[in-house]
């Protein structure tokens, strides 16, 4: 009982300090020294330890992601130092008008994400631009962070044929295609991008309507009069890492974005070469950007090694993957919630679906529509404060606080995700 306690107290302190906006390399190893500690789990010694734990999930995150974070956040850098971003942003507002500048930027996280490219990449990229965007309209800049989460974490991730790992790993358990289930999956899709993009424009309007504006902040790009580059040389190199992430992914895996990010970065580099205000400082902004982003990442990350650790979160699993009742409900509810304590989409399918998995599909359950609802279903509770991806583009990348954006973020990457899912369950028990 007492390792129940502290793993749940643990995860709401975790999301609380964030929200709060303390330094993560602190809060997210304390809170997980206070789930290690309830759990019996020694702090130095012995075979599992809370040093060794944390630090496993620590590194092994920066092990995994340092090229990915490096070079997309290198792209987005050179992006903004070239004027690339802002020759595209003022291209799109001068083709679709300033009321165009939030679905600009969905749709160009939506589609980038739905190319292959990583969720964390998309927003290092598409990040200048919709800031470009953004000023150029005079909209409220908390909302930055909803609107990249928003074409990246939703309609996209988790539908049929996203080449995003959360679409993939029920393959290996299930025997699916990443197609699986892509009937509701298209209907599911198009009500979260419609009723989400309407709740974001409501929002984005109540806050026009009250008196907000765009704040220019000091470390923004200073804004000039100099010549700007063609939009097309900020669309190419974008289109160089859709193209071979795409056509990579499935021979290269992760090592595909390594390429993909690389091919980006050079062609920015050769044809925007001119118009580099300070390459060097771009690199330099660049390099610790991605090395705060990571690091803001790893530490969550390495709370949730210890949370898998504990006699509470084995005892949770057992308990969540034999829900009774109707199996799709069920595995939704599991997969649900172990993202949530774990903070990762990924995490509460690879942690769940070794179980889940034969004892529905001995039940009779249909793989596809199972595969459909894990995958919905881990991109909801996932999205919690102390989620890495959130994390990262709150903070790290869009330099807000929890406190002003989150909410937002939320409502679009939670809410909106658990109605897709009622949605899913409902049509797959109609039909």
């Amino acid at each position: 009982m007492l390792s129940l306690f502290g793993l749940i107290g643990g995860l709401l302190l975790l999301i609380v300090l964030t929200i709060r906006g303390m330094n993560l390399f602190i809060a997210a190893p304390l809170c997980a020294l206070i789930v290690a500690l309830t759990s019996g789990i020694p702090v130095f010694i012995g075979e599992i330890n809370f040093v060794s734990n944390y630090m496993q999930g620590f590194s092994g995150f920066i092990a995994s992601w340092f090229f990915m974070f490096l070079l997309g956040s290198l792209f987005g850098k050179f992006m903004e130092d070239t004027g690339a971003a802002d020759a595209v942003a003022r291209f799109i507002i001068s083709k679709l008008g300033r009321s165009q500048a939030v679905a600009a930027v969905v749709l160009a996280c939506a589609i980038l994400t739905y190319g292959g490219v990583s969720l964390f990449v998309v927003a290092f990229s598409v990040y200048p631009m919709a800031l470009s965007l953004f000023k150029d309209a005079n909209l409220p800049r908390r909302f930055i962070p909803a609107a990249l989460a928003f074409g990246s974490v939703t309609f996209t991730m988790t539908s049929a044929g996203s080449p995003e790992i959360q679409n993939w790993i029920p393959i290996k358990y299930l025997g699916t295609s990443p197609f699986a289930g892509w009937e509701v999956s298209l209907i599911v899709a198009i009500f979260m991008a419609t009723f989400g993009f309407w709740w974001m424009r409501r929002m984005i309007n109540k806050a026009l309507a009250n008196g907000e504006t765009f704040e220019p902040w000091a470390q923004d790009p200073k804004v000039t009069n100099r010549d700007l580059p063609s939009p097309i040389t900020g669309l190419i190199p974008l289109l160089v890492v859709l193209i071979l992430s795409f056509s990579l992914h499935d021979s290269l895996g992760h090592l595909a974005l390594i390429i993909a990010l690389s091919g980006g970065v050079l062609t920015l580099m050769v044809i925007n070469y001119r118009y580099f205000l300070n390459m060097q400082d771009a690199i330099s902004a660049g390099t610790t950007g991605a090395l705060v982003a990571i690091g803001n990442t790893a530490a969550v990350v390495g709370f949730g090694s210890i949370a898998k650790s504990t006699e509470a979160f084995q005892t949770a699993v057992e308990v969540m993957t034999h829900i009774p009742g109707n199996e799709l409900v069920g595995a939704a509810i599991a997969i649900s919630v172990i993202a949530g304590l774990t903070g990762s989409a990924s995490g509460g399918q690879v942690i769940a679906l070794p179980l889940l998995a034969p004892h529905y599909i001995d039940q009779g359950v249909n793989p596809e529509e199972l595969h459909r609802v894990v995958s919905i279903s881990s991109g909801a509770l996932d999205s919690l404060p102390h989620n890495g991806y959130v994390v990262t583009v709150i903070r790290a990348i869009c330099n807000e606080t929890h406190q002003r954006a989150y909410w937002s973020v939320g409502a679009l990457t939670v809410v909106v995700p658990l109605c897709g899912l009622t949605l899913a369950i409902a049509l797959f028990n109609l039909f």
